[in-house]
């Protein structure tokens, strides 16, 4: 447990620095023959600030709990 709130506190501060993460996917639009058409699209999403914190808020939990297993 304790790896996987490590993880969320990382990604949550990395969410606070960066606030969208874009992506561009390829989709084929026509095959005839040896013609290919092909679309390039750019999508993205927002990384919100409630979920930023969330994900320390979690991850700090998941660490103490994985910390308070390993004592007892």
């Amino acid at each position: 447990m304790r790896t996987i709130g490590i993880i969320l506190i990382v990604l949550g501060i990395l969410g606070f620095i960066v606030d969208s993460v874009s992506f561009t996917t390829d989709e084929q639009v026509a095959d005839v023959g040896p013609v290919e058409i092909e679309k390039q699209e750019e999508q993205g999403f927002h990384v919100t600030p409630w979920a930023a914190g969330g994900a320390i808020v979690i991850g700090g939990g998941l660490v103490v709990a994985g910390m308070r297993e390993d004592s007892a």
